[in-house]
């Protein structure tokens, strides 16, 4: 795919008669995107992350380290009567999960009740997790089971949505497959304008959050 777009930029700029762009001209270029107007906030970042997700029927329980992410996943999986199998995140496989959980990482199929997975940046202005596809993380553990716990570093949260885009555009040199917006449990109010939860993604939608 890299391959592919670097054939077509070369095109681009083939029939444009130049050169691929130095540092003092790209900075040229860079100082031309337009810088947009951001609403202010005077609650704090983490307050206002928790506020606005839970005003979509997510809930938020806090703990101190991640060492702790098992533990309150258990709890999570008891509390709701759940199996103990589990699609998980490739960047969690190293906690210690209980001895008598069937963990996996590949795709999430319909035996799993219950995902557990991490996010790429949290956003405070309207409490959306930004959660992005990738080898270990596949698009499937977000919308196939009916409960998903996400793991939330608080040092995670900004506060606008232009600050994740500068990180998804730092991180990823190229845009993921898939870069999903989530604020809350799926839910949908097609039939006689009622709110049904879980039609087109998960039933509940759980955040640990970090620190």
């Amino acid at each position: 795919m890299n391959r592919a777009r670097d054939t077509i930029l070369a095109a681009v700029r083939a029939s444009l008669g130049r050169g691929a762009l130095d540092e003092a001209e790209r900075a040229v270029l860079d100082a031309r995107v337009p810088t947009h107007t951001r609403p202010a906030q005077d609650e704090d970042p983490i307050e206002r992350f928790v506020r606005k997700f839970e005003s979509r029927s997510g809930t938020v329980e806090r703990i101190a380290e991640r060492s702790q992410i098992p533990a309150a996943v258990e709890a999570y999986r008891a509390a709701h009567a759940l199996n103990r199998k589990a699609a998980v995140g490739a960047t969690l496989k190293d906690l210690d999960w209980p001895s008598d959980w069937q963990t996996h990482h590949a795709a999430a199929g319909i035996e799993e009740a219950l995902s557990v997975t991490d996010c790429l940046v949290a956003v405070a202005e309207t409490g959306s997790l930004i959660l992005v596809s990738g080898a270990g993380s596949p698009t499937t553990h977000n919308f196939v089971p009916d409960d998903h716990i996400v793991v939330l570093e608080t040092t995670q949260i900004v506060e606008h949505f232009e600050d994740a885009w500068n990180i998804l555009r730092d991180r990823h040199a190229d845009m993921p497959r898939a870069v999903n917006v989530i604020s809350g449990p799926s839910r949908t109010a097609d039939v006689e304008q009622t709110i049904q939860l879980g039609a087109h993604g998960p039933r509940r939608m759980h955040v640990l959050l970090v620190g």
